[in-house]
């Protein structure tokens, strides 16, 4: 049988909650199994160097580290650096430090994330636009799920930080391997809630392409409508 083209009734009683469950499943699956890891008391208690001050913000020493030839880029257990390191603390002077001293901004740790989706998911917009200044490419595909900063800040509806990936050029558009946009996260991964609301607010003003459907054709639009998000409905239409 077709799928209706709308958001109208047969589409509501087709395969909804179907849909649900299998949403559910997604998320139970593979969201706590591949969530960030800040660095653990254990992690904090083994480091040393630049990972050490990294994590305490202390920037004299990381410029007299690095001015020793530390390397900038050095790995802990987990794979991350010590630029993961400041920004899973929020240190920004220790993050401009190192950058300052050669750091990959775009080096991914274990779990595939940089400094910018960090500093996206922590809900941090100083350090979001500060990652950028630095270097941090907005388009790098990260986690997983093959995502963006941009998708992550729009799952979780930090929408000061959706904003200012857009200004810094973050593409809109962009699908993860779950066929999922940033607008259908924004309406999917969310609670209908203001937050939300304005992300995808945010994403629509922008240019965000509303008639990308998931891997079943389902956009939005519709996704909005199946779950009675009437402020996200009045957006996207």
């Amino acid at each position: 049988m077709a799928r209706p083209s709308g958001g109208g009734p047969l589409f509501l009683k087709g395969n909804i909650m179907f849909r649900f469950l299998l949403l559910a499943l997604v998320i139970g699956s593979f969201g706590s199994a591949h969530a960030q890891t800040a660095p653990s008391a254990s992690d904090i208690a083994s480091y040393t160097g630049l990972h050490l001050a990294a994590h305490e913000g202390d920037v004299d020493v990381i410029n007299r580290l690095i001015g020793a030839g530390a390397d900038v880029d050095i790995r802990d257990r987990s794979q991350r650096t010590p630029a993961h390191v400041a920004a899973f603390a929020s240190h920004d002077d220790a993050l401009t430090a190192l950058a300052n001293g050669g750091a990959d901004m775009n080096a991914l740790e274990n779990r595939v994330y940089d400094v910018l989706t960090i500093a996206a998911v922590a809900n941090d917009p100083e350090m979001v636009s500060l990652a950028m200044e630095l270097g941090n490419a907005p388009d790098l595909i990260t986690s997983v799920y093959d995502g963006t900063a941009l998708i992550a800040a729009a799952h979780l509806g930090h929408h000061d930080v959706v904003a200012r990936l857009v200004d810094g050029g973050a593409p809109l558009d962009h699908i993860n391997n779950l066929a999922w946009t940033a607008l259908i996260e924004a309406v999917v991964l969310g609670d209908g809630g203001p937050d939300h609301i304005k992300a995808l607010q945010i994403l629509v003003d922008a240019g965000a392409d509303k008639s990308i459907g998931d891997r079943d054709g389902v956009t939005p639009l519709q996704h909005a409508t199946s779950r009675g998000y009437a402020e996200m409905v009045e957006i996207l239409q």
